[in-house]
């Protein structure tokens, strides 16, 4: 007889890990269906597990510094390669990647390319031109869209709704890093393309300064407007998912899009405090997600997605 714990018991412990790691996710997958439900938990949980390894967190708390990089990107690696394969790991949040990965037949080169978004930051790899920005969101969010696109029935071929669901990631990704520019640059960080940052005469070392501020708000201002039409994009793919989960995109997409349109609209202000999305505000988006949904086949009729913006690899 296995010891193997059973599918409930790793999901309850997926349930657990959303749980305390994002309200706002764990509110979010709500809305789905029972069994997208589910398999959305166990992708946030190895998710999280890669992200909390890689950091030095335990649920995105409390980080504590890392001075081993390479070795705990190389375990992650290794318990996920044996997820992939089918084998039990004996960590709750890398067998949710085992069940996960053989109820969707998930392509193995998803998750690896997430793990390769974490070897960058593990370098202290910064992107030098806009096109390497791009390739950073899609290693660290934009895959996540396609593989949560999975979950929800997508299939691993459908490629023109896996780039809409990557599409969401990278607005996602995009809204952030607007939102973090002043906390990511106290902690020596810098996701602003050095062209960008040489276009308007500012250094990476004092961005904050207040002789950048103006400038600083302009490329505020340029990664809200960015992130907007990455998040319009999304929308099209929307009349390919059911009901609900269509109904969970588009309410994320208001929510998450607020950011970015937000620290747009502030420009040199917008990192006085930081930026949010209050309760009262996400339910509002999730009543006009609901007729959205409902309506989503005639709101994004099928279309050409925008050839100018970039697309994932294949």
């Amino acid at each position: 007889m296995s010891d193997q714990p059973s599918r409930d018991v790793i999901v309850a412990s997926a349930q657990e890990s959303i749980a305390r790691g994002s309200k706002s996710f764990a509110a979010a997958s709500k809305l789905f269906a029972p069994k997208v439900r589910e398999r959305a938990w166990l992708l946030y949980a190895w998710c999280r597990a890669c992200d909390d390894i890689a950091d030095g967190q335990d649920h995105g708390h409390g980080m504590t510094g890392v001075t081993d990089g390479p070795a705990r990107l190389a375990a992650m690696s290794a318990k996920t390669e044996a997820a992939l394969a089918g084998v039990s790991v004996g960590e709750p949040a890398f067998d949710a990647l085992r069940l996960f990965a053989a109820e969707t037949a998930l392509p193995p080169a998803l998750p690896r390319d997430l793990i390769a978004g974490f070897a960058l930051d593990a370098e202290g790899w910064r992107p030098q031109t806009e096109q390497d920005l791009y390739r950073y969101c899609y290693h660290v969010a934009g895959v996540v869209g396609s593989m949560m696109a999975i979950a929800m029935g997508v299939s691993p071929d459908d490629a023109a709704t896996l780039d809409r669901a990557c599409d969401l990631g990278l607005a996602f990704q995009l809204a952030n890093i607007a939102r973090d520019v002043a906390e990511d640059a106290r902690a020596g960080r810098c996701y602003l393309p050095q062209d960008w940052l040489d276009e308007f005469g500012i250094p990476a070392d004092a961005m904050l300064a207040p002789e950048y501020r103006d400038r600083l708000g302009l490329l505020g201002e340029r990664l809200g407007l960015l992130a907007a039409r990455y998040e319009e994009s999304a929308r099209f793919g929307t009349p390919a998912l059911a009901f609900r989960s269509a109904w969970a995109v588009l309410a994320a997409a208001g929510i998450y899009g607020a950011i970015g349109r937000k620290v747009a609209a502030l420009g040199p202000r917008a990192w006085d405090v930081r930026v949010g999305t209050s309760g009262s505000a996400k339910l509002g988006f999730m009543r006009r997600a609901f007729g959205e949904a409902r309506r989503r086949r005639a709101l994004y009729p099928p279309s050409v997605r925008d050839a100018a913006l970039w697309t994932r690899p294949r």
